[in-house]
């Protein structure tokens, strides 16, 4: 399996949708909610299928990320 796309510590908007989608192994739990926060920060949570909004939403309302 190839490595995860970082640049500048950040990871794409492919590899943050795999993660969450689940088509690409997150090595932690972190880098879960490190996918789910890059969503939620470029927006793309809202722009995408609906349940990425919904779980988005109740991430930030857990207070697991930041919206």
């Amino acid at each position: 399996m190839a490595g995860l796309v970082l640049t500048e510590n950040h990871m794409s908007d492919y590899d943050a949708v795999g993660i969450c989608e689940g088509f690409v192994e997150a090595e932690s739990r972190d880098q879960v909610l490190e996918a789910w926060q890059h969503l939620a920060k470029t927006g793309l949570a809202w722009r995408l299928q609906g349940w990425f909004g919904r779980t988005a939403d109740i991430l930030i309302n857990e207070g697991l990320i930041e919206g």
